[in-house]
């Protein structure tokens, strides 16, 4: 279920969930998928470890509900099945609530664009290079 999904479980996957049915026959599940996460920081790489804790709300509707088309987005339930598989719809939740712009901390000077070296650990002798000169155009609008 969780394959292909970045950033990697670094531990089990609890999920905690509750379904109840609404009166006018759709079934409402709610919960929360708890675990740790390992990303790469966004500016220079390092490996971030943090709680993963989103809460989850799903409505399935009945497919027998007037005016359902099939291209619609809903989430549908056989009305005549015993069970509900919710593990689609949980990755996709999980997938969704995902930060893919994690940072290893706010202050990150991230990674030199030319040489590549870490500026938290290290500074490098490369040199700031001129502004692209295609901007220019717009620059010399904007000092009008």
């Amino acid at each position: 279920m969780w394959q292909d999904v970045e950033p990697g479980f670094s531990g089990a996957v609890d999920i905690h969930l509750r379904a109840s049915t609404a009166g006018s026959g759709e079934i409402v599940v709610r919960g929360s998928v708890e675990s740790d996460l390992r990303w790469e920081c966004r500016r220079c790489l390092a490996p971030v470890e943090e709680r993963f804790a989103p809460e989850v709300t799903m409505v399935f509707l009945p497919s027998d509900t007037p005016g359902l088309h099939e291209e619609d987005e809903a989430r549908v339930f056989d009305a005549r099945a015993a069970e509900l598989d919710l593990s689609e719809s949980v990755r996709e939740e999980v997938i969704l609530a995902i930060d893919p712009y994690v940072v290893c901390d706010p202050e990150c000077k991230g990674l030199c664009p030319r040489c590549g070296t870490n500026r938290n650990v290290e500074t490098c002798d490369c040199t700031t290079v001129g502004a692209d000169p295609r901007w220019e155009v717009l620059r010399a609008l904007k000092e009008e």
